[in-house]
Parts: structure tokens; C-alpha cells; sequence
């Protein structure tokens, strides 16, 4: 279980648009969310099994299936989020690699340089995909370097 606490410090910027996950155990998700991929506890709620996090400018709420308030216009089958994956920017995917690895966390897509068109330019990422204990797909991406008189966004 993760043994991550409420970082005590200034509130960063919040984003205009924050995903919130519902999820089966949140322990088992902030293990996954903390201790593996970095992200921090900006506040959390535990009574009603909600914790918000962020790591850098990406945000993510978890919110646990049946405490609280659950807003689910649907069925809920694993995995959960079918049909999204969500790009968490990060400055080097090596390091999460590695704890992935030693953590025996299956990647769903190993890393890659990725080139994407951008209008007149592209965008280079080396990236990779994992997927969190509820079934969602997370990218972790990490901008390349400009190549062949394109610019990475």
C-alpha cells in the first residue's frame, strides 16, 4: 500500500480539465499511481475514498467505487475506460520504466520514438503504455529532439 501523504505545500495551478477515475480499491490505485508512476497527493478524502493527484501540470482524480458520491451513466465492466488512454507528459520515461520493471508491471506498448505531424511541423515523443489496476491506459511521453528541420511541439 502506498505510503504517500498529502504534499503540504502551495496549491499548484489547477487545469481546466481534470479527469476523475472511478476505481475498485483506491490503496491498490494510489500504490499504482504513486509509488510507480510518481504522482503526488495534492488532497485526498479518505472517508469517501477520493484523492486528487498531480504530477507536474498533469492531474488525475481517483474516486473509489461505492464510497462517496459515484456519477456512472453506464454499467461498470473491467477494464474501465475502454477507448482512452491518457498522455501524462514527463520530462524521461527511463525512470518510470525502470520502477515499472522492477515492479513487475507489464507495459502494454514498450518504449518508442514516435513521430507526429503537427500541421507544418512535427512532434517527437518517446513514449510508452501501461495500464493502471482498474483496466485504464496510461502514456507516458517525453518530448525528442527536433529532426530534419522540424519542430518538436
Amino acid at each position: 500500500m502506498s505510503s504517500a501523504t498529502p504534499v503540504p505545500h502551495a496549491a499548484p495551478v489547477l487545469p481546466d480539465l481534470v479527469p476523475e477515475l472511478l476505481v475498485t480499491d483506491l490503496a491498490t490505485s494510489l500504490d499504482f499511481w504513486v509509488d510507480l508512476c510518481g504522482f503526488q497527493i495534492l488532497y485526498d478524502r479518505p472517508a469517501e475514498g477520493f484523492a486528487y493527484l498531480h504530477l507536474g501540470t498533469a492531474h488525475v482524480m481517483l474516486d473509489q467505487i461505492g464510497l462517496g458520491r459515484d456519477w456512472v451513466s453506464g454499467p461498470l465492466e473491467q477494464p474501465l475506460g475502454r477507448g482512452v488512454n491518457f498522455q501524462v507528459s514527463v520530462p524521461a520515461i527511463e525512470p518510470l520504466i525502470e520502477r515499472m520493471c522492477a515492479a513487475g508491471q507489464p507495459l502494454i506498448l514498450a518504449p518508442e520514438d514516435k513521430w507526429y505531424p503537427t500541421g507544418d511541423s512535427e512532434a517527437g515523443l518517446r513514449q510508452f503504455l501501461v495500464q493502471d489496476p482498474d483496466g485504464y491506459l496510461v502514456r507516458f511521453a517525453a518530448p525528442l529532439p527536433a529532426r530534419d528541420g522540424f519542430a518538436t511541439q
